[in-house]
């Protein structure tokens, strides 16, 4: 039986990588990341707007708008790329050391491997002989790879990069966060807050049509939730600001 070992690899998306055929340039793991930048644009939208929309409710000084918006969106992206650094650090952690782990174990017992990557493949729905089969041809070829792709689901040669994790987190939240940062600032005085609020809910209505097909799931309530939370943020926060430039 001749045996490959494919180009198995990771998407993180909730801080966990894939276990299955989804390799680095495949469609499931491009979809795992542009799922989380999605999501990450929607923090983007609905953290800036909360705050834009807050301040407008307490001052009409434009000026004053922008600078806060400003702080909302390089603390947001900041705060964003490095709570993807460390978190998708950990998860490179645990990959080397599952790595290292599985190298030690077929440098000191390499017969006891095989029938290990096996038992493996058996898992899997192969019979006894063919799993034996294809594991003693697996293991000619690269026994690392061949057992750190079936039975961990990652590439030695291509772990999670934390970089791109946190650089690919700090674009999708910047570029979310614009869209009220510009439509605040540049609508006119008397349609600044309805305008940014009708730009804000139409831009999360598409963000959560696009997260639900990318997923798979029900597209109008996945709209309507996050609409529905990007429009409670808008208003708590006007409310709140309201108050403050009411008592100021």
């Amino acid at each position: 039986m001749a045996a490959r070992v494919g180009h198995e690899g990771h998407a993180h998306e909730d801080g966990a990588h894939g276990t299955g055929g989804d390799g680095p340039g495949s469609l499931g793991s491009r979809l795992n990341w542009l799922r989380a930048g999605v999501l990450g644009a929607n923090d983007g939208i609905v953290s800036v707007a909360g705050i834009v929309i807050g301040v407008a409710g307490a001052t009409a000084d434009r000026s004053t708008i922008l600078i806060s918006g400003v702080a909302g969106l390089v603390a947001g992206a900041f705060s964003m790329a490095g709570g993807e650094y460390t978190s998708v650090s950990t998860q490179r952690d645990t990959e080397a050391s599952l790595v290292a782990t599985e190298r030690r174990e077929l440098a000191a017992n390499p017969d006891g491997a095989v029938d290990e990557l096996a038992a493996s493949l058996e898992e899997r729905g192969l019979s006894d002989e063919t799993a034996h089969e294809a594991a003693r041809e697996l293991s000619e070829e690269d026994p690392l790879r061949a057992h750190a792709v079936i039975e961990f689901g990652l590439d030695p040669d291509d772990l999670t990069n934390p970089w791109h994790a946190a650089v690919s987190s700090f674009l999708s939240f910047t570029c979310g966060a614009l869209l009220p940062l510009l439509a605040i600032t540049l609508l006119p005085e008397g349609f600044r807050v309805w305008g940014c609020a009708l730009a804000v809910v139409a831009a999360l209505a598409l963000t959560g049509y696009t997260s639900a097909k990318l997923g798979g799931a029900a597209k109008g309530p996945a709209m309507l939730r996050i609409m529905g939370v990007g429009a409670a943020t808008m208003v708590v926060t006007y409310l709140v600001g309201s108050a403050f430039g009411v008592a100021l």
